[in-house]
């Protein structure tokens, strides 16, 4: 793509030279002066340096519009993020993980530097995963037809992550304003370039892709990489497309502080990167050109050097984080239903499945907040809604730009979710995560990072979506068509977890889950979809507050505590052993994550006896954590040990005889329930 060349040493004025000079070298003067903080024990545990990268940086940091831009920096990119418009202290608190440091308050890595207010993100330790972030924020600049550009740095061999690859494909399909800078400095770590792809280039990579432009740069160069980033940016605006600016680097020094480039690097070869340094060389050609004096030069050195030190003395002084605030910003707070406050009712009506109840609540919603989005694998394609049309009729209703197909694309689907509600908080999200549940695994990793944004950024940004995903068995599906994830995904703090297994419950907990802000994971046992002992009358408008379960069934003599599937068989058991002379409690939790503690110790302190009953395998199930959760809270109470029932330590198999032997049922309930009441 051709640059326009905007800035060389003759066409740029004097005033802005000395704005870029000052900004390398104090960038520079706290980029050196970054490990003293670790050897001092003052803190700035991870430091990247980014000597060799300075003008792209500087770049960078000078093309971002703080009103208009998102930006999203890696761990490297100090001088972006001074460049920006961070001041030198915050960036030291940030060094050194202060309480008022603005990326985190302390809770991430030192080197993510972010300032919120600006839409400079903090970003993840995981490599490269920002890309799709940037992908989304950009999904909403479009939508909203918003004036920017959202712009996503990384080093060269993050290019290698597969979500990286999903990231640029989506912004390229979509056509969306998005500017990724690749700062190649030839290793990932020890590792060079050429053990991450053939091409010398990795912007090469992606030469295919039609809406795509790509620009080359010598991010050594001030003037060249200046351009490229203002060309970039303009197109990105103008074309709506995203553009990749591939800038040459050097490295230095070593990778981090954690890192030793002697052991890998000859002797020649960090000579020859030292001779490279951008910043003498921009300084020599500044003198040069008779721009400036040597004693020009060393008086902005002295004035950086005042500034850093008197940076450095307030920012020592600042408040360390408290062990207490490890609990704040851990999940933003639930909406909270107004009516049905207790997730209850007693309204007669027309039975409804458990599938009209989901769509009838999404088309609902959708009605209720017009800043409402859904996409995800095969919802919206005429009048199909999804493997089970659980979607059907949304498109038709609310236009594809508000209901439309993700590729298949797992992280893709669910980290651009998390980059949209980036863009403006009352945009509420749900993405259908995976066709089926089992799929959802190559996006564990958005999930992770979904997880801690909200305390991560000490309480600046909450992702706030619903994701939705048809879980269990008992269908005849087997493999990657029968699992639950609920034992993995609880283990997650900052996420909520929900599991209807009635048609009301259904709608309330969806309901509730869309207008609240923060991440919901809204598990949908696919078996109860048309099943008609899941039907029930649904009140309008219902709600059912999270961490609020639902006693199902009194009784006396035994307490049975479950959710999913597994509520159904459990009524049955219960029925069965009436009939035999027992009294059966059936309590449904429907809430995972946040759990009702109260509802389980009232019915253990009741009957005295336990069995816990879910679909998933006993073995590392959340049926242990219940447990656990039972003999800490209401072990004086419990005349018999607690039981539990789940499936097989084994997989699924596709075939029902298999499938039988290993999912739980009725029967497997009654000899376990049986066994405690006669203990």
């Amino acid at each position: 793509m051709k640059v326009t060349k905007v800035h060389d040493i003759k066409k740029t004025d004097k005033k802005t030279l000395t704005k870029w000079l000052r900004l390398m070298i104090l960038g520079r003067m706290i980029d050196e002066r970054a490990p003293n903080y670790l050897k001092q024990a003052l803190g700035w545990s991870y430091h990247a340096p980014y000597a060799g990268h300075d003008a792209i940086q500087l770049a960078i940091g000078q093309v971002f519009d703080k009103k208009t831009d998102h930006l999203f920096p890696y761990y490297r990119d100090m001088l972006t993020a001074l460049s920006a418009g961070l001041s030198t202290e915050e960036i030291i608190l940030n060094g050194i993980s202060k309480s008022t440091d603005l990326a985190s308050g302390g809770r991430h890595m030192s080197n993510h530097f972010a300032k919120p207010e600006w839409n400079i993100h903090n970003v993840s330790s995981c490599t490269g995963n920002h890309t799709l972030h940037a992908v989304g924020v950009a999904r909403g600049m479009k939508t909203y037809k918003h004036n920017g550009v959202a712009i996503s740095s990384q080093g060269e061999s993050s290019v290698s992550e597969g979500y990286c690859y999903e990231a640029i494909n989506g912004a390229d399909r979509e056509k969306l304003p998005v500017i990724f800078v690749f700062q190649d400095n030839g290793y990932g770590i020890s590792v060079p370039k050429a053990d991450q792809t053939s091409n010398e280039f990795v912007c090469d990579n992606f030469v295919g892709f039609p809406n795509l432009k790509i620009i080359k740069c010598d991010g050594k160069d001030v003037f060249d990489s200046m351009n490229a980033m203002i060309t970039a940016r303009e197109h990105a605006i103008k074309h709506h497309e995203p553009v990749i600016v591939h800038a040459m680097c050097i490295r230095i020094g070593n990778h981090s502080n954690s890192d030793n480039h002697e052991w890998y690097r000859d002797e020649k070869e960090r000579a020859d990167a030292k001779a490279l340094d951008p910043l003498p060389k921009f300084k020599e050609e500044l003198i040069k050109n008779k721009i400036f004096t040597a004693k020009d030069i060393e008086k902005i050195e002295a004035e950086a050097k005042a500034e850093l030190l008197e940076a450095h003395t307030r920012a020592v002084k600042a408040p360390n984080p408290t062990p207490e605030s490890i609990w704040d910003h851990v999940v933003p707070d639930a909406y909270v239903p107004q009516k049905y406050t207790d997730g209850t009712h007693s309204e007669a009506g027309e039975a409804k499945k458990f599938i009209d109840a989901i769509n009838g609540t999404l088309k609902a919603e959708f009605r209720h907040n017009p800043d409402t989005y859904i996409w995800g694998q095969d919802v919206a394609n005429k009048e199909k809604g999804g493997i089970f049309n659980v979607t059907k009729g949304m498109q038709q209703e609310f236009s594809k730009q508000r209901v439309f197909n993700g590729p298949i694309a797992e992280d893709y689907i669910l980290g651009t979710a998390n980059g949209m509600s980036r863009f403006d908080k009352k945009i509420r999200i749900v993405v259908e995560g995976a066709e089926f549940a089992d799929y959802f695994w190559p996006a564990m990793e958005q999930m992770v990072e979904t997880s801690h944004d909200y305390w991560r950024s000490n309480g600046a940004f909450s992702p706030n979506i619903v994701i939705r995903l048809a879980s269990g068995g008992y269908i005849g599906g087997g493999l990657y068509h029968s699992q639950n994830l609920e034992g993995t995904l609880c283990t997650l703090p900052g996420i909520r977890v929900v599991v209807p297994a009635f048609a009301d419950d259904a709608a309330g907990l969806l309901r509730t889950a869309m207008r609240s802000e923060g991440c919901t994971v809204y598990l949908e046992p696919k078996a109860l979809y048309n099943a008609k002992h899941a039907m029930t009358v649904i009140p309008e408008d219902f709600e059912v507050p999270f961490g609020k379960a639902r006693l199902r069934r009194e009784g006396t003599d035994l307490s049975i505590i479950t959710y999913g599937n597994t509520v159904h068989f459990s009524l049955e058991a219960a029925e069965v052993l009436a009939k035999e002379g027992f009294n059966v409690e059936v309590l449904d939790l429907r809430s995972l994550n946040p759990l009702d503690l109260d509802a389980i110790v009232a019915t253990v302190k009741k009957t005295h006896r336990a069995l816990v009953v879910h679909e998933d395998k006993v073995f590392a199930g959340f049926g242990g954590e219940l447990v656990g959760v039972i003999n800490e809270n209401a072990f004086e109470y419990l005349d018999a040990p607690v039981k539990r029932v789940g499936s097989t330590f084994t997989p699924v198999g596709f075939n029902r005889i298999l499938e039988r032997a290993t999912l739980p049922d009725m029967n497997r309930i009654l000899v376990a329930a049986r066994d405690l009441i006669q203990y």
